[in-house]
């Protein structure tokens, strides 16, 4: 027997393990226990219900995740889900593939902009995509004539987007799972991947490693725009309108979801399976929420907040323990 398989693991990578696998562990001690004391959480229904709830959060929040590992932070996503809604809706009446394809492009736009801005004027990411936001609001106003018009979903195939079902689980479900699979290979199998973790960890050192920061900058502001203008999407889809009033503290939640799931906002460090966990863990407590009557859905904010400031308190004790060399 060597001398390694004898010692105990060190402070430092059991950190790593609980800042990793922190948030699947209480998403998966609050639903055994929600399992044993709610009756209606135990049905097949209620699990659907979840799931398609969760879905739109969980397109904003894999985008975000992308923005965060690099250090930065994208403000302006409830408002591109408010205005890719808008914009889908209002582009059906032209098609199932005008419906998909019009908040895509407008959304992608704007992520763009956003991260030739960052990139190429070292502006903070959080003053951009704030006057972004404020502009992304102004041209959904302008479209639906001041929030006055509601676009009604015209084509049947989008509507069955949000509405439909495969083997009993919404389409939308199916979708969500799909891209998420596909960001868990982009983040850990391919070069974007693997420069988007080195921006995070040092932007210098990734370009002394030749590595292409404006570039990749730029794609993960494209990726989460475009998630988030398909969040919206897929609700139109849903709603069967365009509504104006969504996707307010939207971004908080999906910064709330991330954090939560272990990915550190200083950038460098973070997962999706961490991101799934996250955003599952809120989805699971606003539906116990919901299914109390006698406790106000507004405490749904207080407990996220509330569990994103253990978090990042976690976080910061976390960190100083890996840093801390072994005796």
């Amino acid at each position: 027997m060597t001398m390694s398989a004898t010692l105990p693991a060190s402070p430092g990578r059991m950190s790593g393990v609980v800042q990793r696998q922190g948030a699947l562990a209480v998403l998966f001690a609050v639903v055994v226990v929600s399992l044993a004391l709610f009756p209606g959480f135990r049905s097949v229904d209620n699990a659907g219900t979840i799931l398609v709830a969760a879905a739109p959060p969980m397109l904003i929040a894999l985008g975000m995740t992308f923005v965060i590992i690099t250090g930065g932070i994208d403000l302006l996503v409830g408002s591109l889900y408010a205005l890719g809604g808008v914009v889908a809706a209002w582009a059906s009446q032209y098609g199932f593939a005008a419906a998909l394809a019009a908040p895509l492009l407008v959304c992608g736009a704007i992520g763009v902009l956003n991260g030739v801005l960052i990139s190429r004027t070292q502006m903070a990411p959080f003053i951009v995509t704030l006057a972004s936001l404020l502009g992304a609001r102004g041209l959904m106003r302008s479209i639906s004539d001041q929030g006055s018009t509601t676009y009604l979903v015209e084509s049947d195939a989008f509507h069955r987007i949000g509405t439909g079902s495969l083997l009993g689980v919404g389409v939308q479900v199916w979708l969500t799972a799909v891209l998420v699979l596909l960001g868990v290979l982009l983040l850990n199998r391919t070069r974007f991947g693997h420069g988007v973790q080195a921006i995070g960890g040092s932007e210098d050192a990734a370009a002394l490693m030749g590595l292409p920061v404006r570039r990749i900058k730029v794609g993960v502001y494209l990726l989460s725009g475009l998630l988030a203008g398909l969040a919206g999407a897929i609700n139109a889809a849903k709603l069967g309108s365009g509504v104006t009033v969504l996707g307010g503290g939207m971004e908080l939640d999906a910064i709330a979801a991330v954090v939560i799931g272990g990915t550190l906002l200083t950038g460098g460090a973070g997962s999706i399976a961490g991101t799934v966990a996250g955003v599952l863990l809120l989805g699971v407590i606003q539906n116990l929420i919901n299914q109390n009557g006698d406790v106000n859905s507004n405490w749904q904010q207080v407990i996220s907040g509330a569990f994103l400031a253990a978090v990042v308190v976690a976080q910061t004790y976390l960190a100083r323990v890996r840093r801390t060399p072994s005796p």
